[in-house]
Order: structure tokens, then sequence, then C-alpha cells
């Protein structure tokens, strides 16, 4: 595969990926959106996010560690279901899932950069400047794996580092003290199935970890470092969330947070730091949003670029010069920057959990089914995973039925048609084949 090149990126260049993805959207896009659906108990809500991912870890790890390759994903669902539709469409949602996040990341660039200029969260200005970061992450993607690792891993060091300063001053300022952790609220202040969504968001936050499994191939000693990668950007990601939550819970009431929920990091720095912690606060999200837009890119690109060469996805140059890789980058880049135009942060994050939890369940179900025994995988975790996702999905789609029916119409419709066309082309072309070996 074009663009492919062995041990390219160290450990070090996979934790940045991973948490340059998750950092990004998990954290300055979604806060308020768990906090709409959980109050109080939002911080917690993350914490239980990162418990159920870290189940979900469980499979990619031991896939990882068995086959690790630049499709990631794709690779996986291959070795799990043959090569076929199902492989195919799984593939193709977790694509979608990624590009999604890519415009809901840069929507959220939009909203906060916009709050130095006093200007609306729905200004025109938002999707534009969301479209100026999408175009600037497939310039920097073109210029190689050299170029992206090293960007991501300044701009994952000037994150961490502003984002954890921020959580620690704003707990400071507010006099934050452990007994405040544990909400005052009763769990019985939202239904259940509230909490349940806001778990699914917090999910979302956390999916990013699956990037680094689409550069496989493409890391130092891959067996062993990605899913070293994945743990230490999960574990990086828990402890950020949570002092960020902590951080915004103790400078705003949980009525300020969702007024300002598609950028509450931003109001909260006001109250602890006036306005030059605004301009900090904007500018540590500026650059997490960039790296999570550039990292997701470069994930994407690698592999839809594999499901092609696989044959599993249709594929037109359109007059375009240069091999399928930089051609994946354009066509992924085009589909975030029609997302950012047409969709607002809430819809955008909705669908990217419906498609991404789904997913999941077909990853962890194949391995129960047909995998287990060749990867040496504990069912009890992998069946954990799957009922922690049915239940998490199950109360998502109960609500975004409930409140915005749309979401979930476009989520069925979109899937329906990604497996009907993948059925249609793979017949067409002769390569739908059954499982190529099953543990019984």
């Amino acid at each position: 595969m074009e663009g492919y090149k062995k041990n390219s990126l160290s450990l070090t260049g996979a934790v940045s990926l991973g948490t340059g993805v998750m950092i990004g959207a998990g954290i300055f896009a979604l806060l308020g959106q768990v906090a709409e659906l959980s109050g109080q108990w939002f911080p917690i809500a993350f914490l239980v996010g990162a418990i159920i991912s870290g189940f979900s870890a469980y499979s990619y790890i031991k896939l990882s560690n068995a086959y690790p390759s630049a499709g990631g994903i794709a690779t996986y669902l291959k070795k799990i279901y043959g090569k076929g539709a199902f492989t195919a469409s799984g593939a193709l949602l977790m694509a979608f899932s990624m590009v999604i996040n890519e415009s809901l990341v840069a929507r959220t660039f939009g909203s906060y950069t916009l709050q130095l200029f006093d200007v609306g969260d729905n200004s025109v200005w938002v999707p534009i400047l969301g479209v100026v970061l999408l175009i600037t992450a497939f310039l920097i993607n073109i210029s190689g794996n050299n170029v992206i690792g090293k960007s991501s891993l300044v701009m994952a060091i000037l994150k961490i580092g502003g984002i954890s300063i921020f959580a620690i001053g704003g707990l400071w300022a507010a006099g934050f003290s452990f007994s405040e952790v544990v909400p005052s609220s009763s769990l019985s202040e939202y239904p259940v199935s509230s909490y349940l969504g806001a778990l699914a968001l917090s999910i979302l936050a956390y999916k990013g970890f699956t990037t680094i499994t689409n550069s496989g191939g493409e890391i130092i000693k891959p067996n062993k470092n990605v899913g070293r990668a994945i743990i230490i950007s999960l574990a990086i990601c828990t402890l950020i969330y949570l002092l960020v939550a902590f951080a915004v819970s103790s400078n705003l009431s949980i009525e300020e947070i969702i007024r300002a929920k598609d950028y509450s990091l931003a109001e909260a720095s006001k109250p602890a730091f006036s306005k030059y912690g605004l301009w900090f606060t904007v500018g540590i999200a500026i650059v997490a949003t960039i790296s999570g837009v550039i990292a997701s890119v470069f994930a994407v690109s690698r592999m839809t670029a594999m499901l092609t060469d696989m044959d599993l996805i249709p594929h037109n140059h359109f007059g375009m010069p240069g091999g399928i890789q930089k051609h994946m980058l354009v066509y992924t880049v085009v589909s975030a920057i029609a997302l950012t135009v047409l969709f607002d942060l809430t819809r955008i994050a909705s669908l990217g959990a419906i498609l991404y939890l789904l997913m999941d369940i077909g990853i962890h179900w194949g391995i129960l089914k047909n995998l287990r025994k060749e990867i040496r995988a504990n069912a009890a975790i992998i069946g954990a995973a799957i009922i922690l996702d049915l239940i998490v999905l199950g109360a998502f789609l109960w609500i975004k039925i409930s409140s915005d029916l749309l979401v979930v119409v476009v989520a069925v419709v979109l899937t329906i048609l990604v497996f009907t066309g993948e059925k249609w082309f793979l017949k067409r072309n002769g390569n739908d084949e059954k499982v190529e070996k099953t543990n019984d």
C-alpha cells in the first residue's frame, strides 16, 4: 500500500496520535453534552465511560498483538468475518464514525476560536473555521509520516500540559476539596436512561484509541507497542478528563455548563482566570482540535486505503494524481467538510456514538464467535464488553428516538445503505467470501 512505511511511528508517536484524537473531541466538544444528560454526575460519567472503554480496548489489544496492520479495524474484521459484506460494512461504519468525529472537532475548533471575538456560537463562522481546519489537516497529512508524527507529538505535549494547567489552576481558584468529588445531588434527579446516554457520549470521547490500531503496521514493534499505546492513551485521557470535569464543575453551575456546552471550558476559565484564562484556554482548544483532526484524518485514510487494496470498497481516481492513500485523504476531508457545514455539534456527536457502538459490538461478537481461541481472548471480558455496549446503545437510542428522531433515522438509513451497497458491490465483483477460519 502506497504511503505505508514500516517502523515509521514510535510508541510515543502512537500515543500522541491516540491522545490527539481523544482529547481533541472528548473534553472540548462533549463535556457540555455529557453534563446536560447527567447533571452533577458528569465527571463520574467520564470515569465510568473509561471503564467501559477499557473492556472494549481488551478486544483491540488482543487483535493488535496477533495481527498488527496498517489497516487496523479493516484487517481485524477480515480476520473475524472473512472477506465479505459484513467486514466491509463494519469497517466503513468505523470510518464514517471517525469522519463524523473530525467534523465534530472541526466545529468545536470554530466555536472556541470565536470566543476570542465575542461572536455567537451560532455564527456562520463556526463551520467556515471548521472547514479551514480540515483543509489544514489535509495539507499536513500529505506531507508524510515524519511530519505527522513530529507535529502530533509537539501538539500533544502542548495541549496535555496546557489542559493540566487549566484544570489544576481552576481547581485551586475554586478552592476545590476532595469532599466535592461525590456530587451532592441524588442519582434520581435524572432518569436512568439519561445517565446511560451520557455514558454513550463519554465512550465516544475515548474511542480515539482505535485510531492507534489503524497505524499498527507502521508502529515500531507493533505486537507489543500497539497495546501499550492504547493503554497509555486511555490512562492519560482518563486523568485529564477527570481533572477538567471537576475544574469546570467547580467554577460553573450545571445550568451555566449546559448553556455554554459547545465551549464550556472557555466559559469556565473566566471566573477562574478572567480574560487571560479565556485566551489561554481557547489557545489550548485550538491546538487540541488541530491535532485531533490531523490524527483522525491520518488513520481514516490508512484504513480506507487498506479496504481498497482488499477490493472491499470501490475506488475512482476522478482524474486525481497520486496513489490511493492520497485519494482517500481527499475523500475523507471532503466528507468531513460536508458534515461540518450541514450538522450541529449535538447531532454530529450523537450520530458518531451510534455508529461507533454498533461497530464495536460487531468486533466483540465476532471475536467471541470466530476468533476467541486463536487470539487467546477471555470470553468473560468480551461478553462483558458486549453487554455494556448494548445497554448503553439501547438507552441512547431511546433518548434520541424521544428527542431527536432524525439522528436515529440517519444512522439506520446509513447502516442499511452501507450494508446493501457492499453486498451489491462484492457480489458484482465476485469478492464475497465466507469466514476464513472459525473457532468452535
